[in-house]
């Protein structure tokens, strides 16, 4: 995890994993200690299982929040699904679209206190609104931003995050579509609360070249030494 500071205010940065698969939420945590974690039905069709045994494997593998997307578009749908997601667990987040539906079921949902983390956020005036719901999770979408210009998706970032102080909005910001290092380092100078990394992404943070030659010039100044470590 990393530490951001904004406002005068110390927040502890989480590190989510994104994906649907239970071996990479096992290779992920021989890594680190995830903070959360997030799906999406495409991340799920992948697996090729029947969902609730794929979610009921995750949940005991991740100890923290745990976003799982309900499939309909229409408020009673979504209510129904999310409701139905909600029962398999006390770390489920129900991960809602940004439509007028979607803000309109993340207030209904909150009033029973089912969390919620709305998702395909795309603009500042989006994410105001999903601020003003008190959704516990807003995610906007760094890299498909960046898809269509460059430093979009942090602009968008660094927008929300002084709206949400200024406004003091308890919504944390889970940065998504994250495709780089360079995107992580991003989030953590801008001050999201948390990003979402697919594995490779994650792997990736703990590679450094110099790293891996300063281990191998320590290791061969031991071997020349002739030390030995005591028995």
């Amino acid at each position: 995890m990393a530490v951001t500071q904004s406002s005068g205010m110390m927040r502890v940065m989480q590190l989510f994993l994104d994906s649907a698969d239970p071996k990479e939420v096992k290779q992920a945590l021989k890594l680190t200690s995830l903070d959360g974690l997030t799906t999406n039905p495409s991340l799920a069709a992948k697996v090729g299982r029947p969902y609730k045994d794929l979610v009921k494997e995750i949940l005991g593998l991740v100890s923290g929040p745990v976003s799982l997307e309900v499939i309909a578009t229409d408020y009673e749908g979504m209510l129904t699904q999310a409701r139905r997601l909600a029962q398999l667990g006390n770390q489920v987040v129900v991960k809602i679209p940004c439509t007028p539906a979607g803000l309109k079921a993340v207030q209904t949902l909150k009033s029973e206190g089912i969390k919620t983390n709305v998702t395909l956020v795309f603009s500042l005036n989006q994410a105001l609104l999903v601020g003003k719901t008190g959704s516990d999770y807003c995610s906007p979408f760094v890299g498909r931003l960046n898809d269509l210009e460059a430093e979009s998706g942090e602009r968008l970032i660094a927008q929300m995050r002084a709206a949400y102080d200024e406004y003091d909005f308890s919504t944390q910001i889970l940065a998504a579509s994250i495709r780089s290092v360079a995107n992580v380092e991003n989030m953590i100078r801008l001050g999201a609360d948390a990003a979402t990394l697919p594995l490779q992404v994650l792997t990736q943070l703990i590679e450094h070249p110099l790293t891996d030659k300063g281990l191998q010039a320590f290791l061969s100044d031991w071997k020349q030494s002739g030390l030995q470590l005591p028995a």
